[in-house]
């Protein structure tokens, strides 16, 4: 079984293949890069806290929707 720092990075990596056939994909990929260089931050960091705020902002409007 991977350790879970090893799935994350391999499903990472992943993504940045498969975006060799979805242009929008590489642009996004394209953009957090520039952002990890911005922030002085690894490319895996800064997805991570991407996919972590996106995470985040999904629960709360869940709970928003929910909480009456």
């Amino acid at each position: 079984m991977l350790e879970p720092h090893s799935f994350f990075t391999n499903m990472v990596d992943e993504l940045v293949e498969f975006s060799e056939y979805d242009p929008e994909l590489a642009d996004g990929l394209r953009w957090i890069d520039s952002e990890a260089q911005k922030h002085g931050i690894t490319f895996y960091e800064m997805v991570f806290m991407v996919l972590h705020k996106y995470d985040v902002n999904v629960k709360a409007k869940e709970w928003l929707e929910t909480r009456n």
